[in-house]
């Protein structure tokens, strides 16, 4: 893709903090800033993206179908230290090319949930690379793009929204849980887990001492992160029966697992509402 276009890709990214128009509209997208292999200059592009579990995601080289590697392919072959913007959070990562078995099986599922990626594959007339992109470990808070407390539990809490607004419209297109969708809801279960374990442990212990007046607010809170870890477990359970050959109570086509992630929705966005009502005013406070 020429530069130009690129870039406005990359301002309306950062402008509005993952959510973009026009061609990547309603995917997921990442952007993945790489070290020139010649240049040694910064080079940010941007990239549709599989979830892959908690620790890493998935990015495929397929240059549109162009018959050359990417750039940015060769950039992280020379120097496997990326960053990676994914919306709410800018982290450091590490990239791998996956190799093998776990290549294909990786491919064979971005395949299953869009099959342009079998088109660029053929169009290019080259095994397209599949890197894994893994966190690393960072010192202090995360680092989201935020100015406020308060802007970033928004940030995040969109961040969320539009996930789980991409998973319920999957499982509405499809009439089976593919195996990158069971990906996709697992990966936003573990995702979500970590959230809230983090406020339960680290900010609301921090309001409760600043805001003594808080605790009601604080307590429902946590109650609803329990109500909501059951939810989530209830769709592991489901998700992981339909990948089993489960039945899912229509030939094993997966109601379940749809019932289950709109039950999880509708609990998760009443609950999201209401802490950012009572939360985001304390937290400009902070």
């Amino acid at each position: 893709m020429p530069n130009d276009f690129n870039q406005q890709i990359i301002d309306e990214f950062r402008a509005n903090n993952g959510a973009v128009g026009g061609y990547f509209e309603g995917g997921r997208l990442l952007l993945l800033t790489t070290t020139g292999a010649r240049t040694g200059a910064p080079h940010t592009t941007p990239l549709g993206y599989l979830p892959d579990g908690g620790d890493r995601v998935l990015v495929i080289a397929s240059a549109g179908g162009s018959p050359r590697h990417p750039a940015w392919y060769h950039n992280v072959l020379a120097d496997p230290q990326v960053t990676v913007e994914s919306g709410a959070f800018t982290y450091p990562a590490r990239a791998a090319v996956l190799e093998g078995e776990e290549r294909d099986q990786a491919f064979a599922r971005a395949v299953d949930t869009d099959p342009g990626w079998a088109a660029y594959e053929e169009k290019a007339g080259r095994v397209l690379p599949v890197v894994a992109l893994y966190e690393l470990a960072q010192d202090g808070p995360p680092n989201i793009r935020a100015s406020s407390f308060g802007e970033a539990i928004k940030v995040v809490h969109d961040g969320f929204r539009r996930e789980l607004a991409l998973i319920r419209k999957e499982m509405a297109d499809g009439t089976a849980l593919g195996a990158q969708l069971r990906v996709n809801c697992l990966t936003f279960c573990h995702g979500l887990h970590n959230h809230h374990t983090g406020e339960d442990l680290g900010m609301f212990p921090v309001l409760a001492d600043r805001n003594p007046e808080s605790a009601p607010v604080l307590a429902r809170l946590r109650e609803e992160h329990e109500q909501i870890a059951a939810l989530v477990e209830e769709l592991r359970a489901a998700v992981s029966s339909e990948a089993d050959g489960g039945d899912g109570g229509e030939g094993g086509d997966g109601p379940d697992a749809r019932a289950e992630i709109e039950r999880l929705a509708t609990e998760l966005e009443a609950h999201l509402t209401y802490e950012e009502e009572q939360l985001i005013p304390l937290l400009e406070g902070v």
